[in-house]
């Protein structure tokens, strides 16, 4: 598991080949399918997350894309749309957006997509 701490600021993407927990602030997409990512409490986040299990603690704006699930906890602040088979709001969560969960497959087209973009 990787953690990108409290005093880091990342502006930028973010590829990961393993678990990964954010404490910090991140200004980009972060990628890591097939793991799983945890927004923590200390977490400022804004851009898109891509992997198989999504969840927020903190604060989120974008898009979050998760092949399994996302859970957004009683401390997190979520605004944007959210992919994913599965979808948890826990009690006392804040969420503004959409829930859009038949347009997985689509969104991750998408995703995949925006990186070929970024990495060519």
């Amino acid at each position: 598991m990787s953690t990108i701490g409290k005093g880091i600021l990342v502006k930028g993407e973010v590829s990961a080949m393993e678990d990964l927990t954010l404490e910090g602030r991140v200004d980009g997409p972060v990628l890591c399918e097939g793991h799983t990512v945890t927004v923590a409490e200390s977490a400022q986040m804004t851009g898109d997350i891509v992997a198989r299990e999504i969840t927020v603690l903190g604060s989120f704006s974008g898009r979050l894309i998760a092949t399994e699930v996302v859970d957004v906890r009683p401390t997190a602040t979520v605004t944007g749309q959210i992919h994913a088979k599965r979808f948890v709001l826990d009690d006392g969560a804040k969420f503004n957006g959409r829930v859009q969960p038949g347009q997985l497959e689509a969104a991750l087209k998408v995703a995949r997509f925006e990186q070929q973009k970024r990495n060519a």
